[in-house]
């Protein structure tokens, strides 16, 4: 009888360890998220690595298949399971930011609407205004936001920035990251620079086998890959990059984060002893 009361306290035991586990990992993830931080939750992670990450986000077209809002998915998504590693609080998305514009037939184009990245590759289609794209916002005001946003992340005592997503936002922040180092005592990065040329970058094409890859592996219920022309001689409109009909793949999507997650986590945790 004394050994199995025994027995059956340590299987009790080895419930709560489980349970308890469990919820530390299910707790971490979750709070990764600025939003989700009580202040005595945001000091502790401050205290042990003060790095901010910013998805710049839209909500714009991204082909037949893609939420409108994948620029600000993917950032974020990826910034969740690098947080998780790296440490730092990830905070909410933009969902605004600038694009290319045109002004033709008494209508304005943005973004995507004007045609595609390379009209030599036959992939072409005529501007139009794409359903749901509401993000579009001058270059002067996206900066003044966006360094608005950067005073206070520096101002909360945060010493690292990783900002990334939508290509436009991307660049302006990279433009102007020398500036606001010196002025905000931050190190800003992006994710940009390796095996980009590859397709195995964080989104470096356009709905296409990149971020369909990307958006398959974080979100695979918001992929719907049937809304995509079935004859794969007629070109997804809004879709610039390898076809996603044929090259994406949930599998891909996770190569490329776990790649990009070992790289990032050794850079931070460089810049970590260099603050």
């Amino acid at each position: 009888m004394k050994r199995l009361n025994l027995a059956i306290l340590f299987f009790l035991s080895l419930i709560v360890l489980q349970n308890s586990c469990k919820h530390s990992k299910e707790s971490g993830m979750k709070h990764v998220m600025i939003a989700e931080c009580t202040p005595t939750e945001f000091r502790q992670r401050l205290a042990e690595a003060p790095i901010a990450y910013l998805p710049l986000g839209t909500i714009e077209w991204h082909g037949e298949h893609l939420p409108l809002g994948a620029d600000g998915l993917q950032s974020q998504g990826f910034f969740r399971e690098l947080a998780s590693e790296a440490g730092g609080m990830v905070f909410p998305m933009f969902f605004l930011g600038p694009d290319r514009t045109l002004e033709a037939d008494g209508k304005e184009y943005y973004g995507m609407d004007t045609g595609n990245f390379d009209t030599s590759s036959g992939h072409d289609y005529a501007r139009r205004q794409f359903d749901g794209s509401t993000y579009w916002v001058s270059d002067s005001l996206f900066v003044q936001m966006l360094e608005a946003t950067v005073k206070q992340i520096s101002r909360a005592g945060f010493r690292i920035l990783v900002a990334h997503g939508h290509g436009p936002s991307t660049v302006k922040m990279a433009e102007h990251a020398a500036e606001w180092e010196n002025k905000y005592h931050l190190k800003i990065f992006n994710l940009w620079g390796y095996r980009d040329e590859e397709g195995m970058g964080i989104m470096v094409d356009h709905a296409a086998m990149n971020e369909t890859s990307i958006t398959m592996a974080l979100y695979p219920q918001l992929v719907k890959m049937e809304y995509l022309p079935a004859d794969e001689n007629t070109w997804p409109a809004g879709v610039g990059g390898k076809d996603p009909r044929k090259y994406a793949s949930k599998e891909k999507g996770l190569e490329i984060i776990r790649i990009q997650k070992e790289r990032m986590v050794k850079v931070l945790s460089e810049a970590l002893t260099q603050i």
